[in-house]
């Protein structure tokens, strides 16, 4: 039996069992990197450790914090010697339902993104064959390591164990969700108004859609007609991918601010005047952008049924919390 067959084996004979929402599908977890408790935990240390930093500064946790939604709340969050990126970091909020990760849309795997900051320049700026060494000196990730995979710890256990801790991340218990799911009566009048202007009216869930308010694709809102980011054409190469970016999550939306793969705009009340207009002409922007007028009334109402997203057990949760700490 191989060492790979041998870890699915003792995954499938311990698993870890998430706990789903109502209403919520059963996430697919990859067979080659099963849930365990000590793969979780694992991941869970290395995702606050610093350690992963060319410098020891910066750990993911820097850029997505637990009481922002694993979000952060500047438009750009800082790396290694205050370097900046490009792009705002997007919550992880529900991370383990998306089929591709970053603003391209791109990557398929989370084991594949976490590749991503530490590589950058502007995040980790360091080398994860490097980080595995480092970390092969210390006796607690050591141990740990054997007792997750089986193994000495390096890269494939690095992005694995990291991943495990992130598909942990399950957001669902809302207002919303406590409404609609758990058929409770807890919106208010204004907010059910909202609700109904966000999926009658307006349509917002044309793109913003299904239990996770995503539908997945990539798609270009107007937001400038001219973008410094090429987005999801930057790994595609192709023009028809030319400032085309995810559609996010809703969840948790009142959180994480500022909005926007750059972070461009600062409120929720300045997102929805962008949609008001239409948003600026670009060859490549979604047929569903279009101009449309609210009162004053509905757009308090949309914003009020916006923050019903927020799940105030998800950003308190002691299983996602610092555990240095």
């Amino acid at each position: 039996m191989s060492l790979s067959s041998q870890i699915a084996k003792k995954a499938e004979l311990d698993p870890y069992k998430l706990e789903i929402p109502e209403g919520f599908p059963e996430p697919i977890i990859p067979e080659n990197n099963l849930l365990t408790s000590e793969r979780i935990e694992l991941g869970r240390m290395l995702f606050y450790d610093p350690v992963l930093s060319i410098d020891s500064t910066v750990s993911c946790a820097s850029c997505h914090k637990q009481d922002l939604a694993f979000a952060d709340d500047v438009h750009i969050s800082p790396g290694v010697e205050d370097r900046l990126a490009a792009r705002n970091a997007p919550t992880l909020t529900n991370v383990v339902y998306n089929p591709t990760v970053l603003f391209d849309g791109f990557l398929e795997t989370l084991e594949k993104q976490i590749l991503v900051p530490i590589q950058e320049h502007a995040e980790f700026a360091h080398n994860i064959v490097d980080i595995s060494e480092k970390l092969a000196k210390d006796s607690t990730y050591s141990s740990m390591s054997w007792r997750a995979y089986e193994r000495k710890i390096d890269p494939f256990v690095i992005t694995r164990s990291i991943s495990s801790f992130e598909r942990t991340l399950i957001s669902g218990n809302s207002k919303y969700d406590q409404e609609v799911f758990q058929k409770k009566d807890v919106l208010s009048k204004s907010e059910k108004r909202g609700m109904n202007l966000f999926f009658d009216k307006l349509e917002c869930a044309e793109c913003h859609s299904g239990f996770n308010f995503t539908n997945f694709s990539t798609q270009n809102n107007g937001l400038y007609e001219v973008y410094e980011d090429t987005g999801r054409m930057r790994a595609t190469k192709l023009e028809e991918d030319r400032a085309m970016f995810k559609v996010p999550t809703l969840r948790n939306i009142e959180l994480t601010a500022p909005y926007m793969h750059d972070g461009s705009i600062a409120t929720l009340d300045e997102v929805i005047d962008h949609y008001q207009s239409g948003g600026k002409n670009h060859v490549n922007k979604s047929d569903k952008i279009q101009p449309f007028t609210l009162t004053k009334r509905e757009k308090k109402d949309l914003i009020n049924f916006l923050k019903c997203l927020t799940d105030d057990d998800f950003i308190s949760n002691p299983d996602f919390s610092n555990p240095f700490e």
